[in-house]
């Protein structure tokens, strides 16, 4: 049996960015990962762009997640922290997927972590609060690794429940979650001839507010809009599925676009037959939505589908009950915590489960400039004491975990979760009782952003 001192289950921004801290600060780290690639949902599920790294003009993502997309820059794979043309938030991080893929493997490998791909976890064994060892699942069958700290990065928290961390799942009250979206990325648009037609409609862009001009404002366009056609499309059929808008991002690629706008609602992305309807559905919408990009958005016309996914991507599932539930009113009047880990700006944005009005309305919503804190007790739980949960599934409430699931914010929060992997490792103790200060000063010397 192999014997690690942090194993990192998942392979997304956040299992990278735990195992980097980790293995920097002295621990013997594996990354298990099911894809041959890292990256996650930015990789695996076409997400992008990253957002966002600021509140309003400071940056408050540091650290490695922030040092990311500085080694993207250099190697002309992204172009920075651009304006956001939605006008949702203050900037996106536009990016390669390819170089992405690239980057974070690179990344874990100068850390010293060592990588094992196309490896699933299939169970878990539990004896006196603490995970003894997992199973695993690959190319040679089932196999065990131990560890003395475990990390969960698989997004669904399937490594804490399966431990028997209690959970919640969705929206209180009914368990439903957000909307599954299967992206698509396009190529050869025309990028000028959609920014000519904002500037003719804005009333067809409600998020601007009259403000075309902003389009012209940054390296890489962003959109959400054309809603009165988006209105008709469904009117007439031509719009088969229910979405409130065309969403899209330009990569870091010149007319290449993502687009966010498929929507499946009312299954469960922790079921294995709720998640195949999904996947085939996602792609379903694909293609009729492809076809009415064609007829119907103008620069759109000649565009080339070059992928959809390649996995569904998914913005909710199952919500860690920790030693902190972390709150929408946490979340809008920016309390302030002693253990805070992170940081973040990135407005509540919950897609509604049942397609119908907003959860969290603007008045109700963060104000321009508020920064809120993110606690490591949301990370750590009362019933496993050698288990840390990162990413989107950490202890939050549905509606707080609408603002803390971005990319950034989750990198942050994972580079927290990897030193504390490292001084529970260090000095024997529950991930539960280390100590706070020592982990945020390692933090700080690492470059990541804090205050305290």
């Amino acid at each position: 049996m192999a014997i690690y001192d942090v194993i990192v289950v998942g392979g997304g921004v956040s299992g990278v960015m735990s195992a980097i801290t980790a293995a920097k600060n002295g621990a013997k780290t594996l990354v298990i990962e099911q894809h041959g690639f890292m990256g996650g949902m930015l990789t695996a599920a076409g997400v992008g762009p990253m957002m966002t790294y600021h509140v309003e003009d400071r940056q408050v993502i540091k650290g490695n997640t922030g040092r990311l997309i500085d080694r993207l820059v250099e190697k002309k794979k992204s172009p920075g922290h651009v304006l956001d043309t939605i006008g949702y938030t203050y900037t996106v991080t536009p990016f390669d997927a390819e170089g992405m893929k690239h980057e974070l493997e690179l990344m874990l490998l100068e850390s010293g972590a060592d990588i094992l791909y196309h490896t699933m976890l299939s169970d878990v064994s539990v004896s006196d609060g603490r995970i003894e060892s997992i199973t695993i699942t690959n190319k040679s069958g089932l196999s065990k690794l131990c560890a003395k700290v475990y990390i969960d990065a698989t997004g669904d928290g399937d490594l804490s429940a399966w431990a028997g961390v209690e959970f919640t799942k969705g929206r209180e009250g009914d368990g439903a979650c957000q909307p599954m979206t299967m992206n698509m990325k396009m190529s050869n648009v025309d990028i000028e001839a959609v920014k000519a037609f904002v500037k003719e409609n804005p009333e067809e862009f409600p998020f601007l507010k009259g403000n075309t001009a902003i389009v012209d404002k940054a390296p890489r366009l962003s959109i959400s809009g054309y809603e009165n056609i988006v209105k008709k499309g469904k009117e007439d059929g031509s719009l088969d599925f229910n979405t409130e808008a065309i969403l899209f991002f330009e990569t870091n690629n010149l007319g290449e676009v993502i687009v966010n706008t498929t929507r499946i609602r009312g299954l469960d992305p922790t079921d294995p037959k709720d998640l195949t309807k999904a996947e085939i559905e996602g792609r379903r919408q694909v293609r009729n939505l492809e076809a009415f990009l064609h007829k119907k958005v103008r620069g759109f016309e000649n565009a080339i589908l070059l992928n959809s996914g390649p996995n569904i991507g998914i913005r909710g599932s199952r919500q860690i009950k920790g030693l902190y539930t972390l709150t929408l009113e946490d979340i809008v009047t920016a309390k302030t915590f002693d253990d805070v880990v992170a940081h973040g700006g990135y407005p509540v944005d919950v897609h509604h489960p049942d397609g119908n009005g907003e959860v969290v309305k603007e008045e109700d919503n963060i104000k321009v400039g508020t920064m809120y804190s993110v606690p490591y007790r949301c990370l750590v739980n009362n019933k496993i004491s050698n288990l840390i949960t990162v990413g989107r599934c950490i202890s939050a409430t549905f509606e707080a975990q609408g603002a803390i699931r971005t990319t950034p914010i989750v990198g942050a929060i994972a580079e927290a979760g990897g030193v504390a992997a490292s001084l529970a490792v260090k000095y024997g103790q529950k991930t539960s009782d280390i100590d706070i200060k020592e982990m945020q000063d390692i933090l700080i010397n690492e470059g990541a952003y804090l205050k305290l």
